[in-house]
């Protein structure tokens, strides 16, 4: 098995699920990284984070080589905005060929509806196959030990 971890990560929750991730199943790691940030913190975050999902923007990336033939297996991680994915992640699946990939999918949120989430990301890798979601609530802020059995899950997906 080869795989990447292809992530977006704002406030480094969605980070460390990839870097615990991508060390617990030797997996290849891609920050995906628009040309433009938002704030943040503030109120700007969350009206340019929330306008930018409203209106599925997709912002250019400075991720230029996105070439994923080599890997079978594809790991996406994304934090929750508007209970969908971010616009990083809806400008890279729209990039790229995940046909015929095995998938997994985790997202990160204070609290967000990682069903919806997963749901609309589900629709646009429809030629996918999904293997596994799993959230996680504020992991830099969760007990450590609730992180790691969480991780554990998502690996132990990923590697049957």
């Amino acid at each position: 098995m080869k795989a990447v971890v292809v992530y977006y990560s704002l406030d480094g929750n969605t980070e460390l699920i990839a870097d615990m991730v991508s060390k617990k199943v030797g997996a290849d790691k891609i920050k995906l990284q628009p040309e433009k940030e938002i704030a943040k913190e503030g109120f700007k975050k969350f009206f340019w984070g929330g306008k930018s999902v409203i209106f599925k923007e997709k912002p250019a990336l400075l991720n230029k080589d996105l070439n994923l033939d080599s890997y079978d297996t594809v790991i996406i991680g994304t934090p929750i905005w508007a209970a969908t994915f971010t616009p990083a992640i809806l400008s890279f699946v729209s990039l790229v060929s995940l046909k015929g990939k095995k998938v997994h999918l985790y997202a990160c949120s204070s609290g967000g509806d990682a069903g919806k989430c997963f749901t609309k990301l589900k629709e646009l890798l429809k030629d996918s196959t999904i293997l596994s979601t799993v959230s996680f609530k504020d992991p830099i802020k969760e007990e450590k030990q609730k992180v790691e059995q969480q991780v554990d899950k998502l690996c132990s997906a990923i590697k049957e």
